[in-house]
């Protein structure tokens, strides 16, 4: 009631407009205890709370867990997976993924332990196969023991073999014994423990053959090996046999025979020969021709046999020797020597020989002076006269008797035979054609007063004792690029100066000799220059090898003619240049060159194939015009040592190296001239080169 009032004074106030006084009540807490909540314990509340958890553990089990079929070859295995959890559920199992120990046992099988390895796949088949147990095998042999058992060739035993432990499947068996036919077969083993034999039947591997001879008691070899006197059956093994019969006094008698097991046979009686008397035979001198009977029968000593109590006449040849004839007779086995004497046929031959004091040697035997006359016997002889410092004189000489005959004989000395084996022409291995050259002294250069003389060509006195070689021609550009098979010649105002007969141009002095060596390593001869990374840095004068010629030797054969003078120009002492003289500077270069011959046609503008024009004095092609030419020295100072100068070889250094001869683009006095001197280290189109080479001494 109290708080209607009160409701109602507050509305009343709130009617008024003025706010109504909180007025605090009295409150007193209730102290009276209402029913209190209990907990009383009962099982049914654990078995609810463990089905719960199973439950969960389960149903998370069995939505992570795999479906696995594990089979197994026997499908009666038992199968054991010994690791983690799993659930069989017929065939399969619900394992979660990972890796298990697996156990699979059953009778006559190997027990086996692996791995069940489980995928992510939901679904899935493990295959394994169990390894049966071996199978308990005997072998037999029928008709022997002690045969030897072999199994996929691995040895056994002897049979009787009783439980042997083979593994199954299938195998070659194969049974063997001596003087049997082997015998084989594919044996199929289960296993498992199973027992199984096997028996087998040999045939022998021989046939019986039966011997008799008269007179009996002969020996019978079989390939080399006795089994026993005739008569005999004789159990021979199969295959190709040998059969030899052997009797004191009578002949060996021998056949071959093709034995097949099982098929027996007998031999036909064989009749014995009584044996051959046994002769040997000497004869002297020995190597004498037998013949017996007509028929040859070698060389003495000699044996041979011959057929009992009979006559045999043997007849004795040898070249030289009277023949000699006799007959002889024998006993059945007898054995005897026989001795037989040759006379000599001889004849008179005489000797005359050079030098007077010679001595003569007959087959190696010393018969005294040479210059005699003797009795030989007409066989062939070797007749050797000798002479110390002379070649000795060895000839194969038969006399024919009833002749008078002579043997003249000069010796040759030894010098004189050197000479003659010394080659006036030789070919190189590119197939250049040198010329040999005895030289001399001479005076190199030109006199101050000689028109067009340059200060390089004073007046030197030049003597050449070692004889060369000297190339005919120059280098073509075919000889340079077996060398050096990319090298180019070029061109000069559109013609080519490349041609295969052209000679090679644009080469340095450096090339040049490195062709030179190149050249010698094709004929096994030793190197004249020494080289050093490509660049020749010296060079060996006792060498024979193939070079540059000197200039020296190049002037000699330029200028000389044998008559004491010395040439001007290559045809002589006159300008201008005789017909086919050579390749220079004509008219037919004069819209090219400045200075040209002007009364002179040689129908060239650039070089000319080598050896076109007409050879110097020697024989020597292009010596001028064409190109010229490199040669071994370096350009320097001449001249001002004084005396003769003995084979000279030039300055031993330098820049330049010298260059003898005119070219195709020479045309004036000073250029023309033989003893015109150039030098220079760059190539040119103009210059080339020829080889030279010292005679073997």
């Amino acid at each position: 009631m109290s708080s209607i009032d009160d409701n109602e004074n507050k509305n009343n106030s709130n009617a008024n407009g003025a706010a109504d006084p909180i007025i605090p009540i009295d409150f007193t807490p209730n102290n009276d205890k209402g029913p209190l909540v209990s907990y009383k314990f009962k099982w049914v509340h654990v078995f609810v709370a463990v089905f719960a958890v199973v439950s969960g553990t389960a149903g998370w089990f069995v939505l992570t867990a795999r479906s696995v079929l594990v089979e197994v070859d026997p499908i009666t295995a038992v199968v054991a997976i010994n690791e983690g959890t799993s659930f069989q559920l017929g065939q399969r199992y619900l394992i979660r993924t990972g890796s298990y120990e697996l156990t699979l046992s059953n009778e006559g099988y190997h027990d086996t332990v692996t791995r069940l390895l489980v995928s992510d796949e939901q679904s899935q088949t493990h295959t394994f196969t169990m390894r049966k147990l071996p199978g308990i095998i005997s072998f037999v042999t029928d008709n022997i023991t002690n045969a030897r058992v072999r199994i996929d060739g691995v040895d056994m035993g002897l049979t009787p073999l009783t439980d042997i432990d083979v593994e199954a499947g299938e195998h070659q068996l194969s049974i063997s014994k001596d003087r049997y036919l082997d015998y084989g077969e594919t044996i199929i083993i289960e296993g498992r423990s199973v027992a199984q034999s096997y028996e087998a039947n040999l045939e022998p591997a021989w046939a019986t053959i039966s011997l008799t001879t008269t007179p009996s008691g002969a020996d019978v070899l079989v390939d080399g090996e006795v089994v026993g006197v005739t008569p005999i059956n004789a159990e021979i093994l199969q295959g190709q046999r040998n059969f030899l019969l052997k009797l004191a006094g009578h002949k060996a008698w021998q056949e071959d025979f093709d034995i097949l097991a099982g098929e027996d046979f007998s031999v036909p009686l064989i009749e014995l020969e009584p044996a051959d008397g046994l002769v040997f035979i000497r004869s002297n001198p020995s190597a004498a021709s037998v013949t017996i009977g007509g028929e040859y029968k070698g060389l003495t000593p000699l044996e041979v046999a011959l057929a009992p109590a009979l006559d045999h006449e043997l007849t004795f040849f040898k070249n030289g020797y009277h023949s000699n004839k006799i007959s002889i007779r024998t006993e059945p086995n007898q054995e005897r020597e026989l001795n037989i004497d040759l006379s000599p046929v001889l004849t008179s031959v005489s000797i005359m020989a050079q030098p007077a004091d010679a001595q003569l040697y007959v087959n190696g035997e010393f018969r005294g002076a040479a210059n005699q006359t003797f009795e030989l016997m007409a066989a062939s002889q070797q007749i050797e006269i000798r002479k110390a410092g002379f070649v000795p004189y060895t000839t194969e000489f038969t006399s024919r008797p009833g002749l008078d005959q002579i043997i003249r004989v000069t010796l040759k000395s030894l010098e004189q035979a050197r000479l003659d084996q010394i080659k006036p022409r030789i070919v190189s291995a590119a197939g250049q054609t040198l010329k040999l050259f005895y030289p001399g002294a001479f005076t190199m250069g030109a006199s101050r007063r000689e028109a067009g003389r340059r200060p390089n060509e004073s007046l030197r006195d030049i003597k050449l004792e070692r004889p060369f070689y000297l190339s005919l021609n120059e280098v073509s550009n075919a000889d340079f690029r077996l060398f050096d098979a990319e090298h180019s010649s070029g061109t000069v105002q559109g013609l080519t100066l490349d041609n295969e007969a052209q000679p090679v141009v644009r080469v340095s002095w450096n090339q040049a000799a490195l062709f030179c060596n190149w050249l010698s390593d094709q004929e096994s001869l030793p190197n004249f220059y020494e080289v050093l990374e490509g660049e020749v840095v010296g060079f060996d004068e006792e060498s024979t090898g193939y070079r540059l010629p000197a200039e020296a030797e190049w002037a000699w054969v330029a200028r000389t003619n044998g008559s004491g003078s010395q040439l001007k120009y290559d045809w002589g002492d006159q300008l201008p240049p005789t017909e086919n003289s050579g390749n220079f500077a004509d008219i037919t270069s004069q819209s090219y060159l400045g200075q040209v011959i002007f009364d002179y046609d040689d129908g060239y503008l650039g070089t000319a194939a080598v050896g076109t024009f007409n050879p110097n004095q020697h024989d020597v092609y292009d010596m001028s015009g064409n190109v010229a030419e490199w040669v071994h020295d370096f350009y320097g100072a001449v001249g001002a040592i004084g005396g003769v100068e003995i084979d000279p070889l030039g300055p031993t250094g330098g820049q330049f190296h010298t260059i003898r001869g005119s070219s195709w683009a020479h045309g004036s006095i000073t250029e023309l001239r033989l003893s015109f001197r150039d030098f220079g280290e760059e190539v040119r189109d103009d210059v080339g080169f020829r080889i030279a080479r010292y005679l073997e001494e």
